[in-house]
């Protein structure tokens, strides 16, 4: 809400926000110096900032007078109680997760509305749905959190993640689905892990980091190992499945094919999608084995038939294609070659393979035989972003649909016959058909095209300068999309304008995308968003008093960035939780992602 509030007075006038000036907290300037490369020292007079908030009291002073001072402008915001008003009554409404079904019985989240996470629900063959997990009373404050959750194959146990405070660490527990009650299995230390069950249900392979002294948020986050848990076991008995000693930076994931035989390992280091894959026969008892080495190229498990298993790759494909590959001899042959859309997602789904592709930044899904001839396509109920379409044996899975004026959707997909119905329809206090979505496409400094979504209230005016907010990511191959935001809706039922740039650094064109946008490409980045606002202002939406732009993390950083390279050219900003100091990304304990994207 915060973010409508802090723009909200571009609402009222084409003219600048005249905001009378601020007295902002004084802050304090210390002598520490960065040591820079060939020589260079940078002052860094406010590093005193990076200690820990909850243990250094100069620094909780120092937020909290920053925090009153924030508070104290939004108060004297005009509209802000009916924003406020309207924002609760639009985020109360049901909205669900996608299904998993394991053994015939289907797992699903639910939010009646105004929860702060998420519940989790069982459903049996001709029952009501119950409540298995419900992470509300955890903490009073709401922010410990259901996170990772996946059934064993005949859906009596559940393996469940607990996300403490907004962290990243995990706590692995172990549910029967039957009586709700726990086991007494406990995993710790665990951070960016899949989870997979053994098909006979005996346990489960996660992946965990070693035990270290001291507060978990504090840790490092080197040599994470691939384990075996077996249930009714101590932790300290799980079986090491796989490692890399010698490369402390590797992350490593498990993942076992649906009919329980293979065993495949999938190793990264950072977020770049390069990966190695090893396999191991799990009846076997095979030691894990390389089938592909190297962290040069993408590959993506979509489903096993006996000895073949189909990946989807970029090698040799900037843009995706699926291939089947040997699990015995690592003999590759292409399936469905690449093409002028991008492959996000490949799933095998009875005995046909479901491709998720982006055309523009828009969601269309493929049908296609085990030879790869093409079926056709997956019916979508119009211009937005599907995901789902977990492998399934049986040849029915689930798949989410939304854009920008049309709230999430659960649909259930029959790939024999290629056939979608809708069986959950989030019900949102407004009328989607009085919102318009467009599509546009700009050239960037360097003449590059670029794609950008615009969406607005039916009744406004594009050809007439209007308030607009710009929003872009454009970082580790991750693809904006258009999906339905709350906060959004109340923005444009109040006349505003909402842009959203497709700028390179994302995935939304494949690798050679992603790639122009990283490392010494990164100011493309900057020059695709300032871009967009030259853009928006000279099509007519809007002026640079009327142009606010908004990003998060990487987009956090690019916000940031093009604010102080073009301050003529926008009215307001919001760099949420940007990194903004490259040259001690390392200090950031919250830090997840590499720098390779950022600098």
């Amino acid at each position: 809400m915060r973010h409508l509030l802090a723009i909200v007075m571009l609402m009222t006038s084409a003219a600048p926000v005249a905001a009378a000036p601020m007295a902002y907290p004084q802050t304090n300037r210390g002598f520490e110096v960065e040591k820079g490369p060939a020589g260079l020292s940078v002052p860094d007079p406010y590093r005193w900032l990076e200690a820990d908030v909850r243990t250094d009291a100069n620094v909780a002073k120092w937020v909290e007078d920053q925090n009153k001072l924030t508070m104290a402008y939004l108060a004297g915001l005009p509209k802000r109680e009916q924003i406020r008003q309207r924002l609760t009554e639009l985020y109360n409404y049901e909205r669900f997760g996608i299904p998993r079904v394991k053994g015939g019985v289907q797992f699903f989240t639910r939010n009646s509305g105004l929860q702060n996470q998420s519940v989790l629900y069982v459903q049996s063959p001709g029952a009501e749905p119950r409540v298995l997990i419900d992470p509300n009373p955890w903490a009073k404050d709401g922010a410990t959190a259901l996170a990772e959750w996946q059934p064993s194959d005949d859906g009596k146990l559940l393996v469940y993640a607990v996300q403490d405070g907004g962290t990243d660490w995990r706590t692995l527990k172990v549910r029967n689905v039957a009586t709700g009650q726990d086991l007494p299995d406990v995993i710790e230390w665990v951070k960016s892990s899949a989870i997979a069950w053994k098909k006979d249900g005996s346990g489960f392979y996660y992946s965990r980091f070693p035990e270290q002294a001291g507060p978990k948020y504090l840790g490092v986050s080197l040599n994470q190992k691939l384990y075996f848990h077996k249930l009714g076991t101590p932790q300290s008995a799980d079986q090491l499945i796989y490692d890399t000693p010698a490369f402390p930076k590797r992350g490593h994931f498990g993942q076992v094919t649906d009919d329980g035989r293979w065993l495949v390992i999938i190793t990264a280091e950072g977020t770049d999608d390069r990966y190695e894959v090893h396999i191991a026969d799990i009846a076997r008892g095979e030691t894990p084995r390389a089938l592909v080495t190297g962290l040069d190229f993408d590959w993506s498990l979509a489903g096993s038939k006996g000895e073949t298993l189909y990946f989807r790759t970029n090698k040799d494909a900037p843009r995706g294609r699926i291939v089947a590959m040997n699990a015995l001899t690592g003999a590759i042959s292409e399936i469905v070659p690449e093409g002028a859309a991008t492959l996000t997602g490949a799933s095998l789904v009875g005995n046909r393979l479901v491709a998720e592709t982006l055309e523009d930044a828009k969601s269309v899904v493929r049908l296609h035989e085990l030879d790869g001839k093409p079926v056709g396509t997956v019916p979508l109920p119009g211009i937005g972003t599907a995901g789902g379409f977990e492998s399934s044996a049986d040849g029915v899975t689930y798949f989410a649909f939304s854009s920008f004026a049309t709230p999430g959707s659960i649909w259930r997909y029959n790939a024999a016959t290629n056939s979608a119905e809708v069986v959950r329809q989030a019900k949102v206090a407004f009328n989607p058909a009085d919102y318009t979505v467009s599509q546009v496409f700009y050239p960037s400094k360097d003449g590059t095209k670029v794609p950008m979504f615009v969406a607005h209230h039916k009744d406004v005016d594009v050809s007439k300068p209007h308030p607009t907010l710009l929003y872009a990511y454009g970082g580790f191959n991750i693809s904006s999309t258009p999906g339905f935001s709350v906060s959004r809706l109340v923005w444009m039922e109040m006349g505003g304008v909402f842009a959203l740039a497709n700028i390179r650094g994302g995935g939304e064109y494949g690798a050679a995308w992603h790639d122009a946008g990283r490392l010494l490409n990164k100011q493309n980045v900057f020059d695709d968003f300032i871009a967009a606002g030259e853009a928006l202002v000279k099509n007519g939406t809007t002026t640079p008093q009327q142009l606010a732009i908004q990003g998060g993390s990487n987009g956090g950083l690019l916000v940031g960035a093009v604010t102080n390279q073009r301050p003529d050219l926008f009215a307001a900003a919001l760099p949420a939780v940007g990194v903004m100091d490259m040259l001690r990304p390392a200090s950031c304990t919250h830090l997840t992602l590499p720098a390779a994207d950022y600098v």
